[in-house]
Parts: C-alpha cells; structure tokens; sequence
C-alpha cells in the first residue's frame, strides 16, 4: 500500500489549472496547424492565425488564452493500492482549486448556488470525477472548461428506432445550433450509451482523449470521421464567420445501454482546449 497525503493532490491541482490556462497543450496546437492547411476561406484562415498568437503570447506571457477560465473538471484515476492520508480528497481538491486561480489571477467564475448567484471568489466547487483503477498511483486530469461551449451541449434520449442515423442527425444538430457561440473551432465529444447521466459523463471524458486520437474500435472511428465530414460541411467556420474547419475533431465514447433506450449526448469544447495532467 503507498500512502499519498491530500496536500500533495492540492498543490498539483493549483499548479494544473494555471499551466492549463497559460499554455495549451501540444495535441490542440498540432490540431489548429493542421486546420490551418485544412481552412480555405480567407477569412478563416486570418483567425486561425489570430488564435495562433493568441496562445503563444499567453504561453510567453503566462495570461490566461481566454478572460474565461472556466470551471475546473478534476478527473482522478486512483490506483487501488493507493492510501490517501491527511484528510477529505475533495476539499484538497478545492484548496488547490482555489489556492491556483488566486495566485495565477485567474477569473472567478462559480457561484455558491444557481438561483442565489452569489460568487464565491475563489472558483470553487470543482467538478470532480474518481475512477478507482489497479496500481500504486494516482493520475490527476484537470480541464479548465469554459461556460460558452459547456451552455451549447445538448442531451438527448431517443428511441432505440432512431439508430445511427438519428444520432448522428441529433450530434451534428446540437453543433449547429451551436454556431459561434461556442467559439470554434471545436472540439466535438459524443456520449452514446448508457443511461441519461452516463451518456453524459462519456461525451465529457471522451474530450480528455488527445485531440484527433481514434476510438480503438475501427467501426466507431469511421463514424468519428463520418461526423467530422458532416459537421465541417456546415460552414460555421473559425469563431462562427464561415469556413471549412468548424470542428477540429469528434470523439466519441460508447457503452451498452437499457433495450427501451438510445441516450446521446454531445458535449462540445472551444479550441482553447485547456487540460493537463500529472502523475503522483
């Protein structure tokens, strides 16, 4: 059994959602240069310059790539040999949530309750999800996920007689109907599966994939590059001002579901794909 205290899970989440905020990972970077030889409006193309410097004057400069700096999301795989020490995992976890947007001058974004709407100053809760995993260590996964492309997700139940083309009718809907306001391009991740709740949960973590990694399954990697062509065939384009990049990627995650039942949920990123990790 290796024995890991809760204060050193709250410093690496502080040190996380800083660097997550300062410098975009190497997987998004590739996917925008990709985009730019993929984007053949003029005018696409000058934004994806734009988002470019963007995010190397935020890495030069550490300043946040977005004044929305968005809720933190802490996903946690914890070794089953691992023992946690020194107290509550979750208030650790928003010690250093807190304890990282303070000292980094991070936007405060969460409220203390939805209808009182009454900041609490230090963008907490996080939102936290633990899968328990074999082995002696703890990976911290942190997305700084910001409110415009979380408020354009969608989640539907359809009837088990829609099928594929009925989800992929819905997904590639739910990103039009997301146009600019979910600031793309985008990064696309799909929930099909589950109940209500899981489907959900799937779309979520399927954006902490590598941007552009297949699904393992041939079958679902071709319908991942289906509803690419599909969704880039709508012309959103970079920022919503019309182009042949609206999506930089669509990954999605599956699992079985209830005989009466076809959840799908679509849970849409920004290109300022903000996620880090670190192994403890």
């Amino acid at each position: 059994m290796r024995e890991i205290h809760v204060d050193q899970v709250a410093e690496t989440v502080a040190r996380l959602v800083q660097e997550a905020n300062f410098k975009l990972e190497d997987d998004v970077v590739g996917a925008i240069n990709r985009a730019m030889n993929l984007e053949e409006a003029p005018v696409g193309q000058a934004i994806l310059l734009q988002i470019q410097d963007n995010y190397t004057l935020a890495g030069t400069e550490r300043v946040p790539m977005c004044q929305d700096t968005g809720v933190a999301l802490v996903f946690l795989e914890l070794g089953q040999e691992v023992h946690l020490t020194g107290g509550d995992l979750t208030d650790a976890i928003n010690r250093g949530v807190a304890k990282g947007y303070t000292e980094g001058y991070l936007r405060m974004s969460m409220l203390n309750d939805p209808i009182k709407r009454v900041n609490t100053k230090n963008n907490t809760p996080a939102m936290v999800y633990i899968d328990v995993v074999p082995g002696d260590q703890l990976k911290v996964k942190v997305d700084c996920k910001g409110g415009g492309s979380e408020n354009m997700s969608q989640l539907k139940m359809l009837p088990p007689s829609a099928g594929w083309e009925g989800a992929k009718r819905f997904i590639v809907e739910a990103v039009a109907n997301a146009g600019p306001n979910a600031c793309p391009p985008l990064i696309v991740g799909v929930g099909i599966g589950g109940n209500f709740d899981k489907s959900a949960l799937l779309a979520k973590k399927s954006l902490l994939r590598h941007v552009g990694d297949p699904n393992p399954d041939p079958e679902w990697e071709a319908r991942e590059q289906e509803l690419l062509a599909e969704i880039n065939k709508l012309g959103v384009g970079p920022m919503g001002l019309g182009g042949t990049v609206t999506a930089l990627a669509v990954h999605v995650e599956v699992m079985g579901c209830h005989i009466t039942a076809l959840p799908v949920a679509v849970n849409i990123e920004c290109h300022s794909h903000r996620h880090k990790e670190a192994v403890l």
